[in-house]
């Protein structure tokens, strides 16, 4: 997986849960990356196919967070997703950028033989 990304707020849930979907689970990390899953994947993330995601993830995890938390699941799930969506803000933000840079950068001159 590309190392782009490591550095922005969020990224350790979001590249934990990518590994554990991968791998079938169904932890916090991963339903929080399914729950993400259309927007990471047109940022270039490699996530399982539809088929393979949890079925509703947002119900999911804020079962797992009620299972945990109590009544204070819900502050736990929207935090969650603030973070979810920080990640995916600050990922579309350096892509433009680099985008920018890339487009911004002269050609390479060639030099006279």
């Amino acid at each position: 997986m590309d190392d782009w990304a490591k550095n922005l707020p969020g990224a350790e849930l979001v590249y934990r849960g990518i590994a554990e979907l991968a791998l079938g689970k169904r932890s916090l990390e991963a339903l929080l990356a399914a729950i993400g899953s259309p927007r990471l994947r047109r940022l270039g993330f490699r996530l399982p196919e539809n088929g393979d995601l949890p079925e509703q993830p947002e119900f999911l995890l804020y079962r797992l967070l009620c299972e945990h938390y109590g009544r204070a699941a819900h502050s736990h799930y929207n935090a969650l997703i603030r973070r979810l969506v920080s990640f995916e803000r600050a990922a579309e933000f350096r892509q433009a950028r680099l985008a920018r840079l890339r487009r911004a950068r002269p050609p390479a001159s060639r030099s006279p033989l």
